[in-house]
């Protein structure tokens, strides 16, 4: 599970709720973190989000055209907000619902 994402060396470090490393890449592979939660980590790169798991391994990835503006990762749900609405997926970046602001 993870606890904390630290910045150490140009390198993401995941760690556990022991404070003890689950995995770690460089900023340059991964892009810029933008949110995580339990289970899962956000990036943005190349206009990109990509969803990784606790060992960053990629779960799915969809462009920002397609998505809207990371709002927010809260438990197993990502928030995008698009032509007014916000819009739901799951860590696999499927849509769950949407909503007016």
């Amino acid at each position: 599970m993870i606890s904390d994402v630290i910045e150490k060396n140009q390198q993401y470090v995941v760690l556990d709720e022991y404070n003890k490393k689950i995995s770690s890449n460089y900023f340059s592979s991964l892009g810029e973190l933008i949110g995580f939660t339990g289970s899962f980590l956000v990036f943005r790169k190349n206009q990109q989000y990509i969803v990784y798991d606790e060992d960053l391994t990629k779960i799915a990835s969809n462009y920002e055209s397609n998505l809207g503006e990371f709002r927010k990762a809260v438990g197993n749900t990502i928030n995008f907000r698009k032509n007014g609405q916000i819009h739901t997926y799951d860590s696999n970046l499927d849509k769950i619902s949407s909503r007016w602001e």
